[in-house]
């Protein structure tokens, strides 16, 4: 179970020089609640995610979908609000995010595991197939630096899939892979719908709403809206003009 009350999570910006004019400028249209110099990422944003739920997270670029799944993984702490996780977390961020691009594939999962609170014995069980999931062949003794992002991506889910944790978190990685390698994919997601935790932030708003049981919308750090998946993504992209939905190629 996720609980996120109230939060709030700040960055500090990056100073550069500015003209006076744009430098005035930002100053009289920059909300007050803001210190010089601070940006805030997520701002009074509340929600539940029950035991064997599957939560979708959208919005467009710089929202704040990937730093939610931060704060929900322990990496931010809360400016501001609280957030309680019942569980362990399994993460897996976008393109392999976290690998040792100097180590093998096969040092990476047990590096990765680690991280993650599995013991060496755990991932002895389970790398032979994640080996065999990911599809990787020879590579797997290979450094990931050599590897392509879709063979990073393929590794990262293959690892958090077959990880025990009870909560899951997936940041744009569904579309990993090629055809065949999606249709496996999406067998696995369906596998552990309702067995574990799962937060995906997408923006493929079909496998949003094939596997997500309720979907969260930010729009500049706040929450739009939150509710059934259909009706939550077709407010999302009205607001963003998409006219027409892409479709599913699979």
């Amino acid at each position: 179970m996720v609980e996120v009350n109230d939060l709030g999570i700040k960055f500090k910006m990056g100073k550069r020089r500015r003209s006076r004019a744009l430098a005035l400028l930002l100053e009289r249209s920059r909300d007050r609640r803001e210190s010089a110099g601070e940006f805030w990422a997520l701002r009074h944003v509340s929600f539940t995610v029950e035991r064997g739920e599957t939560v979708g997270i959208i919005g467009r670029n710089g929202s704040g979908k990937s730093t939610l799944l931060r704060v929900v993984a322990g990496i931010y702490p809360p400016d501001e609000g609280k957030v309680s996780v019942q569980g362990e977390v399994s993460t897996l961020f976008s393109l392999g995010t976290g690998f040792n691009a100097e180590l093998s594939g096969r040092d990476n999962v047990y590096l990765d595991g680690i991280m993650i609170g599995m013991t060496k014995n755990q991932i002895d069980g389970i790398i032979d197939n994640i080996i065999g999931f990911a599809e990787l062949g020879d590579f797997i003794d290979m450094p990931v630096r050599t590897y392509s992002s879709g063979m990073r991506a393929r590794l990262g889910f293959a690892i958090a899939i077959h990880s025990d944790k009870d909560i899951v978190l997936i940041d744009e990685i569904m579309g990993a892979g090629d055809a065949a390698f999606r249709q496996k994919a999406d067998a696995e997601m369906s596998r552990i719908i309702g067995e574990r935790t799962v937060l995906i932030v997408s923006h493929d708003m079909n496998n949003i709403e094939k596997f997500a049981s309720k979907v969260i919308w930010l729009n500049r750090g706040v929450m739009a809206a939150m509710g059934e998946p259909k009706e939550i993504i077709e407010q999302y992209l009205a607001a963003s003009k998409v006219k027409k939905r892409p479709p599913d190629l699979d």
